[in-house]
């Protein structure tokens, strides 16, 4: 890894990391009222300055403040746009795990207003990270698509009538977030996005059909969208999505291969480069990677944050060796499949077992790229 490689780096990692118990204890004391907003924040300060030590100690080039301050990846972004509100009630969401099957209490949101932007959302929570990092801060927010994906009945009272409405404004509201995020400083961005990895499962672009849009279709008009949600992206921000098939208490909502997007997804998408899970088989094969342009980076997230239990050195410089027969090895990074912690409730392994699994994710960088 060069210090004068671009973002993504050979070495890096998806953005969320398990909340310490510090900090769960002071989120609830926070909603008790026992504490104050400025005294959850400087316990939460001091979390973020030891993540930052822990990702800088790895070996990373680039840090993020582990979502410390969110209680969910998305959520925390989208309630904070103008126009949305929290929905009254919540929707079931079926994660599968390898102890069974876990039901999550999703929170949905209204659009009550057309959307806006209140504020920078993040501004300060990035100016914080970028004053205590020496490494490339890098800000993870969710994608524009998650507005529709997560958002639940958000056409019933809205002033919107259809996607195509919704975006136009969505699209607009992003460019103006990510345009003072630039000014703020921010040169590495990633958007999270679950829609593109779970459209290649079939069962749920039934559902999104039977919910009245085009399932078989409607990744190309997220692809529309983000593309309009970078229209006013500054020069020198470097921006990756994160394509996730779910992560809550190390389980998943879906499965299948990137094969159904990534013609379309790689070559229409207008980012530097793809965080992909390739952690298990649900992730099917890297044929796809066939289709990855020039100038264009993946990173593989061969590691899981699933469980503690660390893949050897030599598996994953064969999974890389195997991905580099569609796409060329200069073209491929190396990450976790996933953050370790999208929500507060964070995935079943230990802070240790975290740190080792980026120890290992650099470590093995090095060794297959120099």
């Amino acid at each position: 890894m060069t210090q004068r490689q671009k973002p993504p780096f050979r070495a890096d990692h998806v953005g969320s990391l398990l909340r310490p118990r510090e900090v769960l204890q002071a989120r609830a004391d926070r909603e008790a009222g026992r504490i104050s907003p400025k005294q959850l924040r400087a316990i939460e300060d001091k979390a973020i300055r030891q993540a930052v030590k822990m990702q800088e100690d790895s070996g990373l080039q680039a840090v993020t403040d582990g979502e410390m301050r969110r209680k969910s990846w998305h959520m925390d972004f989208l309630y904070r746009l103008g126009g949305v509100e929290k929905a009254d009630t919540k929707v079931t969401v079926q994660f599968h795990g390898q102890a069974g099957d876990i039901p999550y209490e999703a929170e949905g949101l209204r659009i009550t207003a057309p959307l806006g932007l209140n504020d920078t959302i993040f501004g300060e929570d990035f100016a914080y990270l970028k004053s205590v990092a020496q490494a490339v801060p890098k800000l993870t927010i969710p994608s524009p698509s998650m507005i529709h994906r997560r958002g639940g009945k958000i056409f019933e009272n809205s002033p919107y009538h259809n996607v195509d409405e919704l975006f136009a404004d969505v699209a607009k509201v992003y460019a103006e977030e990510i345009e003072r995020l630039g000014k703020l400083g921010l040169t590495y961005l990633q958007m999270d996005d679950t829609t593109f990895a779970t459209l290649c499962d079939p069962d749920q672009r039934q559902g999104l059909s039977k919910a009245g849009d085009d399932g078989e279709h409607m990744h190309l008009k997220y692809i529309s969208l983000v593309n309009g949600a970078l229209a006013r992206k500054p020069a020198g921000m470097s921006v990756c999505t994160h394509s996730c098939r779910g992560n809550f208490r190390s389980s998943w909502i879906a499965s299948g291969g990137y094969d159904f997007v990534a013609e379309a997804l790689f070559n229409e998408l207008k980012v530097d480069g793809f965080f992909l899970e390739y952690d298990d088989e649900r992730s099917g094969s890297f044929a796809p990677l066939r289709f990855l342009p020039k100038g264009k980076m993946v990173v593989l997230g061969l590691v899981t944050t699933k469980k503690g239990a660390l893949e050897s050195k030599d598996d994953l410089k064969r999974r890389i060796d195997q991905a580099a027969k569609y796409a060329p090895l200069e073209q491929l990074c190396l990450s976790p499949q996933c953050g370790f912690s999208s929500t507060l409730e964070g995935n079943d392994l230990s802070i240790e077992e975290q740190a080792a699994k980026l120890r290992l994710v650099v470590e093995t960088a090095r060794e297959v790229w120099g």
